[in-house]
């Protein structure tokens, strides 16, 4: 099968060909799926500088979209010829505070999506919505259930609240906007980006800050309930500055480097809460589900390429020109 496989050196080195790869084997409990389309992730990137040249290649990818192609020994819940999503978050059941030690992300080190078949555990499928397109099914999962987690199981959002997102553009940060808007809060974004902030408007959002202002000035005294933060070192103190006192931030990114210093007293004083979050639960991926379907969301698609194209499509996100999803069509 053709496949986009990294192999030998690390990072877009190692980014070398579309290579012929193994149609894979469903083993017990697992499908095996024709991609229709797959979703490219940030993820994505950063996988290319953990995979040691030294292991065998593998397939990258985490979201994706297609039918059932066959099924493996005690599977009865989809069947051949169904047209299924995948949810990439793989042996993590049930709702809990931290994912549990044996929770995957498929696509590193297992074998993803940017190929024409993938194997999955059973339990990580389910029926792709009538409503969603192909490539809008593609290129859900991953950064939907993200948000999804980061604004109601961690953020605890609620209709009315004012939300901030720094950095929208991305595919998490305009499911967020999306999001808390169905659920009737009030919508803050930022970005460098003027195209960006102009579209964030036209998706609804109160107000759209240009990330080198002051934010706090240029919000005119609204305080935060809630901020999610993405981002990371570059605005994390400006967030921190949005929020009302007791006020929460959510922070599951960290694009501008890991490290943040933080005035403490400062911190305590505020009553502030700090809430880490990532992925989700397959309860919460079911719940999201039921949430796109009733409000009838769908993504905010930048571009579709062709799988034949894909050091186009990376490079374009590693250089944050995007806004929304990028897909794959594969067949």
């Amino acid at each position: 099968m053709k496949a986009v496989v990294h192999k030998d050196k690390k990072g877009f080195a190692g980014l070398t060909q579309i290579q012929d790869m193994p149609k894979p084997e469903p083993k017990k409990d697992e499908v095996r799926i024709r991609l229709r389309t797959a979703g490219l992730n940030h993820r994505d990137l950063f996988v290319l500088d953990r995979h040691d040249p030294e292991d065998p290649p593998f397939v990258i990818g985490s979201d994706g979209a297609g039918i059932v192609d066959t099924t493996g020994d005690n599977v009865s819940a989809v069947s051949q010829g169904d047209e299924v999503m995948v949810n990439p978050g793989l042996y993590w059941e049930k709702n809990s505070d931290a994912p549990p030690s044996w929770f995957e992300v498929l696509g590193f080190p297992n074998n993803g999506t940017f190929a024409e078949y993938v194997t999955v555990p059973a339990s990580a499928v389910v029926k792709k919505p009538d409503y969603l397109s192909w490539e809008e099914a593609g290129v859900f999962s991953l950064a939907a259930l993200t948000a999804y987690r980061a604004l109601f199981t961690r953020g605890n959002l609620k209709a009315g609240m004012n939300v901030f997102i720094p950095g929208i553009g991305s595919g998490v940060a305009t499911f967020l906007l999306l999001f808390a808007q169905a659920a009737g809060a009030k919508v803050y974004v930022s970005s460098r980006s003027k195209e960006k902030r102009q579209t964030a408007l036209e998706l609804g959002a109160e107000k759209a800050l240009d990330s080198a202002e002051d934010w706090k000035k240029g919000l005119g005294g609204c305080e935060m309930d809630l901020v999610i933060e993405c981002v990371g070192a570059a605005t994390f103190t400006k967030s921190l500055d949005t929020l009302r006192k007791g006020g929460t931030i959510v922070t599951f990114g960290s694009s501008t480097g890991d490290k943040v210093e933080m005035d403490l007293r400062k911190f305590f004083y505020g009553q502030y809460n700090l809430l880490g979050s990532t992925m989700g639960s397959h309860e919460e991926y079911i719940q999201m589900l039921d949430f796109i379907q009733t409000h009838q969301i769908r993504p905010v698609m930048d571009r579709v390429y062709d799988l034949d194209d894909y050091e186009e499509a990376f490079k374009r996100l590693e250089e944050a020109k995007q806004l929304g999803k990028i897909a794959f069509k594969i067949s």
